[in-house]
């Protein structure tokens, strides 16, 4: 009996391209040859074409998008120095406790759950703080779905000695970041979100701001320093190890990332959000963030009156095979998180939305049939 391929509707990992699984499968190469030199030289240079940088430094290292977070902190912040850092969800929370532990003096900025951080907020922090050395902002907070306004915010630091630090995780790619242009210092990615490969490597950007801090950062570190990093570069290679195959993989995505064209790939997570949330509105059920807030990356739905989180949950993986994520922290069993990123497209957004209006039928909640209707008008006016 043929066994169903499970569909991956959360926020990471997400769908990876049949090509990229193929280079998965290839057995690796010598991680100090040539042909894996000029592998890992473009994808250095894809890599700075996704964040729209010419003068930041992409540094890749094997590990989760948590160890690249880690290892912005190890270079820039020196205990005892002020940190500002933007809360208003799981991921928030981790960087700012993260920099706790490095020995900053960390000063939360926490708008409601649920909620985009303002620029204003951000703004009077700074004011009240003239002395904080680091700023740490979330991009996509995936726990909740929202949006942070990253562009507002950069313009608070620009003109400053403040190093800036995006986690944008699970955000590049599927919503505009402009790293130079809007004068962002520190961005981290992870490979198993918009690079639509599996987990294992994660992705820093590294301005000149950011560099210069990280000469002059006093907290220990070998596998995470920037410098050795860097100074691999030259040789065009990596300072240890790397997971070649990985390596191989995003090359492939990358490449596909292009040919689409990174304006395009904005282009299509945004319709892709719209056709969701129109959608599920049209069920009959609630959305936990505002559309002014909500992230192009995923959505959070509240479930209906007297129908638990993990029913749907479980209706959908054992009727249909989709997986779709539960909420986190305070949100676990209130909310549950459709992904919409990376290697995914209309026609999975439609299959996914009509199992779910199926599971939801199964569970006894009706399904106003406008969903239908929502979903076409929003194709037809993308």
């Amino acid at each position: 009996m043929f066994k169903q391929k499970t569909v991956l509707m959360i926020p990471g990992p997400t769908p990876v391209p049949e090509s990229a699984l193929i280079e998965l499968a290839k057995h690796p190469l010598p991680h100090r040859s040539k042909e894996f030199s000029e592998i890992f030289v473009k994808c250095n240079e894809d890599l700075k074409y996704i964040a729209k940088t010419e003068h930041a430094i992409p540094l890749i290292f094997c590990a989760s998008g948590t160890g690249a977070m880690e290892a912005a902190l190890v270079n820039v912040l020196n205990p005892g120095d002020k940190v500002l850092a933007v809360v208003n969800g799981v991921f928030g929370k981790r960087w700012a406790d993260m920099a706790k532990k490095f020995g900053g003096e960390v000063i939360k900025i926490e708008p409601q759950i649920g909620k985009a951080v303002k620029a204003e907020q951000v703004e009077d922090a700074i004011k009240a703080n003239p002395d904080a050395k680091i700023l740490l902002t979330t991009f996509s907070e995936t726990s909740t779905g929202i949006r942070n306004p990253i562009d507002k915010i950069a313009k608070l630091t620009k003109h400053t000695d403040i190093i800036f630090c995006v986690d944008a995780i699970s955000g590049l790619s599927a919503m505009p970041v402009h790293m130079d242009e809007w004068g962002i210092d520190v961005l981290v990615a992870g490979s198993q979100k918009g690079f639509m490969i599996p987990p294992g490597l994660s992705f820093i950007w590294a301005s000149k701001k950011a560099v210069e801090a990280s000469k002059q950062c006093k907290n220990p570190r070998y596998y995470w320093d920037w410098d050795l990093a860097i100074k691999a570069l030259e040789s065009d290679t990596t300072a240890f190890t790397p997971n070649v195959s990985f390596i191989c993989a995003l090359a492939e995505t990358l490449k596909l990332m292009k040919e689409e064209g990174i304006e395009n790939s904005w282009k299509r997570h945004d319709l892709l959000k719209r056709l969701t949330r129109r959608s599920v509105e049209a069920m009959g059920l609630k959305l936990l963030t505002s559309e002014e807030d909500a992230s192009a990356s995923i959505t959070a739905i509240i479930p209906p009156d007297n129908i638990q989180v993990k029913d749907i949950r479980a209706s959908l993986k054992d009727n249909w095979k989709i997986i779709v994520a539960d909420g986190q922290k305070e949100f676990q069993g209130k909310i549950f998180r459709m992904g919409h990123l990376g290697f995914v497209f209309e026609r999975d957004i439609l299959m996914a939305l009509s199992c779910l209006a199926q599971s939801l039928e199964s569970l006894g909640f009706h399904v106003k049939s406008d969903w239908q209707k929502a979903y076409s008008d929003v194709l037809k006016n993308k």
